[in-house]
């Protein structure tokens, strides 16, 4: 068994607080289930930062409440995080739960929350199933898998690519994203790859594109599997061929391992840190300043909006974090102010929004980062919402 450590537990009752203790006296619990070792561990620690920064903001509470926040470690393995979840409800007795960056732990933990009736507020994986047939009231999504995709879907016919080689892990989410491509890209399929989850050596895949000659190569390979393979592509001598990606492959934690092989890759994402809105620039700025001048990642960017989508909820329901009904109703209808911007949730949980096109090349100061070229998808709704029965 991997062994579980808490990493922090924070923020007590005490000094004024406590004294002024009403009803509300107990703590508000959040579970945080970190993706900081295995397959997800460079994402993980992209949400961690977005965590750390949203409770900073809030100083240790939600909705003006004092809050404690649990986070630990699960090591991206499935079975793993219903052992922590299970510790969650049992013994820290949680009232939100968030954090998995896989779509598999995000599949695996959602039942017992969901009989235990705790709101699963997702800071990554949007998987089709949570979005149709197994939609839950109590799961709150930042995006559906294949939404991501099907703007690059459009973005690789506005591009004339007339036949595109697909490669993905062979798990939930990448099943998921290839077929978000294929209901918008209008071209031929060259080929559909099916790589192991934390593969990081492409020599196979590489000689298969290399003989395929495709117009053009959409990847999902998040993390490390990107990394990886944008190296390999570019040092097999593939760099005539276009890649186009969603968001997770060509996000700030690539982008830095790789450099300058990124410059010209295109990918879609619903957020990107220069979309240009009041609390946008306010948590860009905020975050550039405490993690030596980065930029923010989109798992930084989700892991932050998901804190203050719990804040705004329970200042909503004026702390009554026991009435469940009063807690689902304020999180169905978000008072805060997203980084994304305007956006609302679908009859199935999960938001209609815009999604962007993003093109890798240089800031102001040379750094090699995202910008924003676009809007590809308006006001977006998944395509799995008719088949949800909430």
């Amino acid at each position: 068994m991997l062994q579980m450590k808490k990493l922090s537990v924070a923020f007590a009752l005490c000094g004024a607080a406590a004294l002024n203790a009403t009803a509300h006296a107990a703590d508000i619990k959040v579970g945080i289930a970190l993706d900081l070792s295995g397959p997800f561990s460079a994402l993980g620690a992209e949400a961690r930062d977005g965590f750390e920064l949203a409770i900073e903001k809030l100083g240790g509470k939600l909705g003006g409440q004092p809050a404690e926040f649990i986070r630990s470690d699960f090591g991206g393995n499935p079975e793993q995080a219903n052992q922590l979840v299970a510790r969650f409800l049992q013994r820290d007795g949680i009232h939100f739960f968030t954090g998995p960056i896989g779509s598999n732990a995000a599949l695996a933990v959602g039942p017992a929350l969901f009989a235990a009736k705790v709101p699963y507020l997702s800071a990554n994986p949007g998987p089709s199933a949570y979005a149709g047939e197994k939609c839950s009231p109590w799961f709150f999504a930042q995006y559906q898998n294949d939404t991501y995709d099907e703007a690059a879907g459009k973005v690789a016919n506005e591009k004339g690519y007339k036949n595109v080689l697909l490669i993905a892990p062979n798990y939930p989410a990448g099943k998921d994203h290839l077929n978000g491509f294929k209901r918008l890209y209008k071209g031929a399929v060259k080929d559909e790859i099916y790589t192991k989850l934390g593969q990081i050596d492409y020599a196979a895949e590489i000689a298969q594109i290399r003989a395929a000659k495709p117009d053009a190569v959409f990847f999902f390979l998040p993390g490390a599997m990107g990394i990886n393979f944008v190296k390999q592509f570019v040092g097999g001598g593939l760099e005539d061929i276009p890649l186009i990606a969603p968001g997770f492959s060509a996000d700030e934690d690539v982008i830095q391992a790789v450099g300058e092989p990124m410059l010209g890759v295109l990918n879609t994402a619903h957020w990107t840190h220069d979309l240009q809105n009041p609390a946008n620039a306010a948590f860009v700025a905020a975050f550039r300043q405490k993690y030596a001048g980065r930029y923010p990642s989109v798992y930084a960017a989700m892991a932050y909006d998901t804190l203050m989508a719990m804040d705004a909820a329970v200042r909503d329901v004026g702390g009554r974090i026991d009435d469940r009904d009063a807690v689902l109703k304020a999180l169905k209808n978000p008072s805060f102010k997203s980084l994304r911007g305007e956006f609302q949730y679908g009859a199935n949980n999960f938001p209609v929004q815009n999604y962007y096109l993003r093109e890798v090349g240089k800031d102001a100061e040379g750094r090699i980062t995202n910008k924003l070229v676009g809007t590809t998808l308006e006001k977006h709704q998944d395509a799995y919402v008719g088949a949800c029965r909430m």
